[in-house]
């Protein structure tokens, strides 16, 4: 089977769109699956739905990566976009062409290349997605490094080089998952100004021509294919090999937070594609981490209590399913700032998210650090609800029950992996969280309910405040508490419907 190009796509008879030559417009710091599944997509998509006629140039972000796989596949690969839409099952595959090449900057010509690329007239775009540590100001790099080891040392380089070469500003779109990632970005990058002594024109420049955006992404990518018989069947049906090929789920958006006049200036509105560009990203985090995140935190653990293992096998359980709607219609979305009619079409689409058949997403993988999770994910709902509504939301209360539930069943030990409890079907499993978490519930494992709760709620190093201060939630929870543990978790939730 010969490895997938031009050449090869060809010959496999293949008749989706294809863009084989196009400017470089797009400078691309990250060349992993989450990228090749979400930026790359979008442009990809503006080129055929919109006519916008350009190619993404990817960096290597580290010394290792896929630069040479990539430029012996032309900067094609197969993307498959699986899930369920409005209920249907959805598997569509596309061959994404929007990426001419990847640099690999770690070395003289290719750091060359980088800055060749920087002072093209056709860059209009900087994109980076390089983990959540990628965005950090590292003052040991220096101007003639080659290149920075750093990604806001690299950028710095990039743009010195096209602000030298009198080139016209950039838009910077950062995808890390960090709070206010375009603005961090360009704190370190002022921070590498100041360091280097670099001309107060070059600041102006950064700061006045180039628009630096911050953006919330959201698209679960699960990557490569591990099954190899599957692997096998698609290399058959296409025709070729692919070992870029790349896997993400059928929901996607991407905010932009910009000026007004980026929308216009950026392919997706013309392409019809959910990339809008907003004036503040925040509400659309809060939907996402109230909604999305909080509906996870919300069921997962009473669920597994309750003998679930998978995502999925909630979503086909009458009483999971009604308890986590309730929840975000009822419970969640009256607290949220946005739009109720865009907050519902949302909160509609993580049903479908949930019940992805190609997915199979462990609940205790889920579980991990659920103090953190369940203080910023669903306590902000409980607390906005209380206070507007004058009592207190059945379905996120019952769920900081499940939380307690989870951390007490039947405690066998604390061990170095975490503490290791017994569920119902007879399984040991280990609650992973920070260790003095751990090490709380193992001294309390003996309390009575009423000892735990009171114990639990009190402690304001777990969040932030003495939750029993809410009126009546002290009560309920040991209530809710005492339901789990004599009735299960399935029959507490079905008392919330």
């Amino acid at each position: 089977m010969e490895l997938l190009n031009y050449r090869v796509l060809k010959k496999s008879g293949y008749e989706g769109y294809v863009l084989e030559s196009a400017p470089e417009k797009v400078m691309q710091f990250g060349e992993g699956n989450f990228l090749r599944a979400f930026v790359d997509y979008w442009f990809d998509a503006s080129n055929e739905k919109a006519g916008w006629n350009g190619k993404c140039v990817l960096v290597q972000p580290i010394p290792q990566g896929l630069s040479r796989l990539i430029n012996d596949q032309e900067g094609l690969y197969t993307l498959y976009l699986r899930g369920r839409e409005k209920g249907e099952k959805v598997d569509r595959k596309r061959v994404i062409s929007s990426v001419s090449r990847c640099i690999n900057p770690y070395g003289e010509k290719g750091f060359r290349a980088m800055l060749e690329l920087a002072e093209s007239d056709d860059l209009e775009y900087v994109v980076s997605n390089t983990t959540e540590a990628g965005i950090v100001y590292d003052p040991s790099c220096r101007i003639e490094d080659k290149p920075c080891s750093s990604f806001p040392g690299k950028l710095t380089q990039v743009l010195y080089t096209r602000y030298k070469a009198g080139k016209g500003g950039l838009v910077i779109l950062s995808c890390e998952l960090i709070d206010n990632n375009g603005k961090e970005l360009l704190k370190c990058v002022n921070q590498y100004i100041d360091q280097w002594g670099l001309e107060d024109g070059f600041r102006k420049y950064v700061n006045e021509d180039c628009t630096f955006c911050s953006t919330l992404v959201d698209r679960i990518v699960p990557g490569r294919i591990r099954d190899e018989e599957e692997t096998a069947r698609l290399e058959r049906e296409n025709g070729y090999k692919d070992l870029l090929l790349d896997v993400g789920e059928v929901f996607g958006v991407w905010n932009i937070e910009g000026p007004e006049w980026l929308e216009e200036k950026l392919p997706f509105k013309a392409a019809g594609l959910n990339c809008p560009v907003v004036p503040d990203v925040t509400p659309y985090k809060k939907r996402k981490v109230r909604i999305l995140n909080g509906a996870h935190t919300g069921f997962v653990l009473g669920a597994y209590l309750s003998g679930f293992d998978i995502v999925r096998d909630c979503m086909a359980d009458d009483t999971v399913r009604n308890y986590m709607n309730k929840m975000l219609y009822e419970e969640i979305i009256p607290t949220l700032p946005l739009d109720k009619e865009d907050l519902k079409q949302f909160a509609g689409a993580v049903q479908d998210r949930f019940n992805n058949p190609f997915v199979d997403h462990e609940l205790m993988s889920i579980s991990l650090n659920s103090t953190s999770k369940w203080r910023a994910r669903n306590l902000p709902s409980l607390l906005e609800y209380t206070a507007m509504k004058g009592s207190i939301p059945a379905c996120l209360a019952m769920s900081f029950a499940a939380y307690i539930a989870f951390y007490t069943n039947d405690i066998q030990e604390l061990s170095d992996q975490g503490l290791v409890c017994r569920r119902a079907k007879g399984n040991t499993y280990v609650c992973s969280d920070d260790r003095r978490v751990l090490e709380f519930y193992w001294e309390h494992r003996d309390d009575t309910a009423e000892e735990l709760v009171h114990a639990v709620m009190t402690d304001e190093q777990m969040w932030g405040q003495d939750l029993t201060k809410i009126e009546d939630f002290e009560k309920l929870t040991v209530r809710n508490l005492e339901k789990i543990r004599k009735e299960g978790a399935l029959a507490a939730y079905a008392s919330c419907l």
